[in-house]
């Protein structure tokens, strides 16, 4: 089906040879994020029962790692310069974003998946598993994510940088799809009145709001409608974060 949609054109993109120290400061924490959920079961107890010692612990570690990567430049968005210039220009993607990448990727999918899979339970059965899910499923929905990520057949994590004009939109559109949802999601949870959310009611809403977002945010992607997802057509330079 032809793509229809909003796009960009690379020659009218503002070009920059470098970052400032406030751009690269502002990308830290989307790196901190992105590594701090990567032990889900962890991640999960610390929704389902705040910080733990184990949270601290490795907050303390992925501030440390991605704080010496940010200085030494080997962060996304927190090199000294941009990376890609020309987006389609087979240019090598660095091991770096590579990693970052295939890392952002398991954080988008596997919390994405794994959540819809809980609600799709609790709506048809009534029984909440969520703690169980992510105890037996998380892991190898992870290794999964990272072995694709680790033979490039992920968007943004091949060897070469050159379909970077239309892989970024994949990345942010599925960015932007799982974090609505899993924010309303989680508005629902702390704010739906107990005697309504462990009902098929309660569950059956939750799920139609998780997936109805889902949807809407991905068409709105698709259509180009938000940030940074609109495919960039061949033009001399382009910047991607």
């Amino acid at each position: 089906m032809r793509y229809t949609g909003k796009v960009e054109y690379a020659q009218a993109r503002k070009m920059r040879e470098s970052n400032t120290r406030l751009y690269r400061l502002a990308h830290w924490p989307i790196w901190i994020w992105v590594f701090f959920l990567a032990p889900g079961p962890l991640t999960f107890t610390l929704f389902a029962h705040g910080f733990t010692r184990g949270n601290l612990l490795w907050l303390a570690l992925v501030l440390t790692g991605t704080g010496v990567a940010g200085l030494r430049g080997r962060l996304p968005g927190v090199e000294p310069g941009p990376y890609i210039l020309r987006f389609d220009e087979d240019k090598p993607n660095p091991l770096y974003r590579r990693v970052c990448y295939t890392f952002a990727w398991n954080a988008v999918l596997s919390f994405g998946l794994l959540n819809l899979s809980g609600l799709a339970i609790a709506a048809v059965t009534g029984v909440w598993t969520m703690k169980q899910i992510y105890h037996d499923a998380y892991l190898p929905l992870c290794g999964g994510i990272l072995l694709l990520g680790a033979a490039g057949l992920l968007p943004r994590v091949g060897p070469s940088t050159k379909g970077e004009g239309t892989e970024r939109r994949y990345f942010y559109g599925s960015v932007w799809a799982v974090t609505v949802a899993q924010t309303l999601l989680l508005v629902l949870w702390k704010t739906m009145p107990a005697a309504l959310s462990l009902t098929r009611a309660g569950n059956l809403l939750k799920l139609g709001v998780f997936t109805g977002a889902l949807l809407l945010m991905g068409l709105a992607a698709y259509r180009g409608l938000l940030p940074r997802t609109r495919p960039i057509l061949p033009g001399e330079h382009v910047v991607a974060d």
